[in-house]
This record gives structure tokens, sequence and C-alpha cells, in this order.
């Protein structure tokens, strides 16, 4: 059965966080707010937890996980960045976008596209996001809380708990988010290439 916490969207309590992020130490699978809609996330290291999603998700093997970091200096621990690329990823974060960037050793293999050794990255804008990422320390392995045969990611905590109370252990209720996914783009050939276009603006990045 799910743990069902509701926090503030503009002021988490910090009790909570803390509580959130032993859950989530301890291999919990938590759903969680952001900038665009609600996330499933787990921890990077534990190869159970991520099954888990998969299975939730029903995804396989070549499906992009996300690590939503922190700052832009986390980021850079687990993808190779280039002076362009960083001046790209400094004008656009946080915000609604998740990046496409080859990834370094710091990324277990498991999490990496299979052939392109790529993974996402993403540093979003939303306080209850950034109070966990801030007190676990490390980035979040996520992914968009979309499940199988629907079209839209869901949006309500409520129904997320009733949905997925016996799958996953916990539900942070930030309140209702948005419906449209972040904007995905591919920064592993040069010029960004669009994938998704989502929440985030395409005028940034030169692609409008």
């Amino acid at each position: 059965m799910a743990q069902f916490f509701s926090v503030h969207p503009e002021n988490p309590q910090a009790r909570l966080i803390s509580q959130a992020v032993k859950i989530i130490r301890d291999g919990g699978v938590v759903i969680y707010p952001t900038d665009s809609c609600y996330a499933i996330g787990c921890q990077i290291g534990n190869k159970d937890a991520v099954e888990r999603i998969r299975q939730i998700r029903q995804v396989d093997d070549k499906h992009h996980f996300t690590l939503v970091c922190r700052d832009l200096s986390e980021l850079a621990t687990y993808a190779r960045v280039d002076n362009a690329q960083f001046r790209l990823l400094k004008a656009t974060t946080p915000g609604c976008y998740t990046f496409l960037l080859q990834a370094t050793k710091e990324v277990p293999r498991r999490l990496q596209h299979p052939k392109r050794n790529t993974i996402g990255l993403r540093v979003p804008e939303h306080v209850v996001t950034q109070a966990l990422l801030a007190e676990l320390g490390e980035p979040l392995l996520s992914s968009t809380l979309l499940l199988p045969g629907d079209e839209f990611p869901q949006t309500d905590p409520y129904e997320i708990r009733d949905l997925l109370e016996h799958q996953v252990d916990l539900v942070l209720d930030g309140g209702y988010c948005g419906v449209e996914p972040t904007t995905v783009v591919d920064l592993t050939e040069g010029a960004p290439v669009l994938i998704r276009q989502g929440n985030g603006s395409l005028k940034p990045l030169g692609l409008e």
C-alpha cells in the first residue's frame, strides 16, 4: 500500500521531504510532481526499482529514462557536455526540457540507450522536485507518469493513488500538474534535434 504525502507546492514541509527521500533510499518507487507533469522515479543504482518502473510503464530497454538533476553542475557529472551544449543548457535550465546527451561512466550501462549510450537529463523548475533533489543529494531516475494505453500523463494525485497504490511506495501530492510532458531535444549530433515538442518553448533552442 503506497503512502500518500500532501506537500505544500511552494513551501514543502521538510519533514515530509525527508521521509520521502528515506523511502527512495530504501529502494522505493515514488510518484512526484514536476514543472511539466507528474513523474515516477527511484534511486539511480537500484536495479529492482528500475525494473518496477519498466513494468508499470510497460517499456523495454530502448526506453530513454531521464536523470532529473538539481542543477547544471550535477548534470555535467552524468553527461558529456561541450561548450556549445553548455551554453544551450544554461539558457534553458531550469525548465521543461529533457536533453539527450552522451552518458558518462557515472551512468550505469543498463540505464543508457543500448546502442547509442545516451541518457535523458533535465533540470526542473519546481520547488517540490528541487527540495527532493537537495535532500537526496543525487539525481532521481525518472520517467513521465504516462500509463499504458493513456494518451496523456496522470495529473490528479488522488486518482494516481487509486491506480497505483499497490505498485508504488509513495505518492507525493503537490497539487494538480499539467498534462503536457517536457520538450525532448537530442544534442548528440551537434545542432539540436527536436524529438518531442512539449511544454518547453522552442524559441531558445532555435527550432521555431
